[in-house]
């Protein structure tokens, strides 16, 4: 999968990469009802996803849930920016 692979090879210490892989996990638990039954779609939200988490976690990060929340928000503006035909919102 393209998103664990993007998470595997970022440069964070061993707890900065578990909370992002924790926070990614929690995440896509709950999103993951929103790309069902497409697997090109899942797979493009899972990618983005994972961008979105690292676009905010730092070599210090350790809470999961501010990883989490971080990521979703990242998600959320892109996926409305697209729905409303603006411009695309950066990761």
């Amino acid at each position: 999968m393209k998103a664990q692979a993007l998470i595997d090879g970022a440069s964070y210490g061993p707890e900065a990469l578990h909370a992002i892989c924790q926070a990614f996990d929690e995440a896509w638990v709950e999103i993951a009802g929103h790309f069902a039954g497409d697997p090109l779609s899942e797979a493009n939200a899972r990618l983005s996803l994972a961008e979105a988490i690292l676009s905010v976690a730092t070599e210090t990060s350790r809470d999961v849930q501010v990883l989490k929340n971080a990521g979703l928000q990242v998600m959320a503006l892109n996926y409305r920016s697209r729905s409303l035909g603006g411009p695309e919102v950066a990761n």
